[in-house]
Formats: C-alpha cells, structure tokens, sequence
C-alpha cells in the first residue's frame, strides 16, 4: 500500500508534466510513460495488498514476496523518471554505457518483481481466500498475470529502427508513429504493448468477475449456486486467456489493434462462440437435481 501511495502521488506529478513540459520522446508526450506505469502499478500494489490480507494465517514469506515486488516496481520507477527528467529513453536504450547500465538494472528488477509475484501467487494459490468462484478467480488471474509480465520479454529485441535502442514496442513499423489515444498503442503496426497489458491485468478483472456475479445472485436466482458462478468464473478465465493468446499473435504479425484482418476477425468471432457456448452450460440446470424423486 505504500507503493499504491506513491504511485499515486506520482501520478499526479506526472499529469502536472504533461501540463507544464512539452518535450517529446519517440513521438509521444516524455511524461505519458510514467503516468501510464504508475497508474497500472498503483492498481498492482493494491490488488496484491488485497489478496495477501485474505491469507487466513500470516505468513512470513509472503510478507517478504510482497516487500520485494514493492522494492522492485520502486527502483523501476525511480530509474524510469530519472531518465524522463534526462530527457532519455529508459527503455532498450544502451546508446552510452550509463544508459545501457540503467536499463540492464531495469531488467533485473522486473525479472525479480517476476519471480516475487510467482512466489506470492504459489503461497496463496492452496489457500480458501474466498468462496469458489472467488478462489478460482484469483488463481487463473494470477497465472494470466503472470503470463501477460512475461509477455513484455518478447519486446527485447525486437528490431526498433531507432540507432541506439536494442528493443521495441511495435512491429513492423518504427516507434513514435500514429497511436491510440491514451494508451500510445500503434495504429500502423503491431504493438506488443497490448498483451502485456491485457495479460498483467487479468489479476483485477477476474476477480471483479467473481464479485460481479455474486452482486447478481440475489437477482439471479439460477446464479445463487455456487457451482454455477464457479463455471462461469472458469468460462472467463478461458476466454480471458484465448484474448491474451489472439492479441499476442495480432501484435506479432505487425497488425494493429484497431485494425484486425479477416484471421484475427474469425478467431475472435470463434472465441466469442466459444464463450458464450461456455456461459450456456455453465448455466444449465443440474438434470440429477431436476430429476423427481
């Protein structure tokens, strides 16, 4: 939560700097960057925070799981401004020895911020944090997550066609071209930004999933079950997974998100069946408890 906190302040410093300095990298606004990463690691401090209080007994090494992905998302920060107030690239730049040797420290800690999440996620994975689609939420969430963190490796190396970077977020095209608003993402290229993203933040939306079907149980009689909510939780997770999976390859083939072809339409229209034929059976009455007596 201390993280969360300053995360937060550092938002708002980083909103009064895209006011007050119009200096630009790559095309995009110098202080979008960390705005975008304190907001998101904000939400990650405290949905781990969140999940770490449902341990019913206190654990020592959890303790220190969540210490080290604070530290980690810490230092990552600190190196990210530092270099925003350089007026520099902090990521995949190793145009000096200073510059490579920050970015190296960068990639240290997001690989032990990793390895903390899934020592964190091991230790809470086997526990009765909530009811069963709570449970179950919380677990495929956090190896979505897990998977959507390691996504951001494939932009290591990636060819960037600027001199002096050694990684890219976008494919097929250079960055610092036309983007989606908000978010930087490519328009005219693929953006491997996406998966990360959709993939890091299944840790949130699954379990709001669990609790937006749990607010519709006293409406939704048939969703009063708790092995119907436990289902549609684990429909959710598959589709949400499927999605990671369709905008990874999207990113890798140079598409952009916005404008999808017919490959990418029909594995989506395909998934969505999927789902949706996923959520019928999850719903289906119990023929063993309709069945007369």
């Amino acid at each position: 939560m201390l993280l969360s906190a300053a995360m937060a302040a550092l938002a708002v410093v980083c909103v009064v700097g895209l006011v007050a300095d119009d200096r630009e990298l790559l095309g995009a606004p110098i202080w979008l960057k960390p705005l975008k990463f304190s907001v998101s690691l904000a939400l990650y401090g405290t949905t781990w925070a969140w999940l770490m209080s449902l341990r019913p007994r206190p654990s020592r090494l959890l303790w220190w799981a969540g210490t080290v992905i604070a530290v980690a998302a810490a230092v990552e920060m600190l190196v990210l401004v530092g270099q925003v107030v350089r007026g520099r690239a902090s990521h995949f730049n190793t145009s000096t020895p200073f510059d490579a040797a920050l970015f190296s420290l960068m990639g240290l800690t997001i690989m032990v911020l990793w390895v903390a999440t899934l020592v964190a996620a091991l230790l809470l994975a086997f526990h009765r944090l909530a009811d069963r689609p709570g449970r179950w939420a919380v677990r495929c969430g956090m190896v979505i997550s897990l998977v959507g963190l390691a996504l951001g490796g494939l932009m290591i190396g990636n060819a960037s066609g600027v001199e002096g970077l050694t990684g890219a977020h976008s494919v097929g095209v250079a960055d610092g071209g036309p983007g989606m608003p908000v978010t930087g993402w490519s328009t005219t290229g693929g953006d491997l930004r996406v998966p990360h993203f959709v993939g890091m933040h299944a840790l949130q939306l699954l379990p709001l999933v669990a609790l937006g079907l749990q607010v519709l149980a006293g409406r939704l009689p048939r969703l009063a079950e708790e092995r119907v909510r436990t289902r549609l939780v684990l429909v959710a997770a598959g589709g949400y997974a499927g999605l990671t999976a369709l905008v990874t390859w999207q990113a890798l083939r140079g598409q952009p998100l916005v404008a999808p072809d017919g490959a990418t339409l029909a594995a989506a229209g395909l998934l969505l069946v999927a789902v949706v034929a996923g959520a019928r059976w999850s719903v289906r009455p119990d023929r063993r408890a309709a069945a007369p007596a």
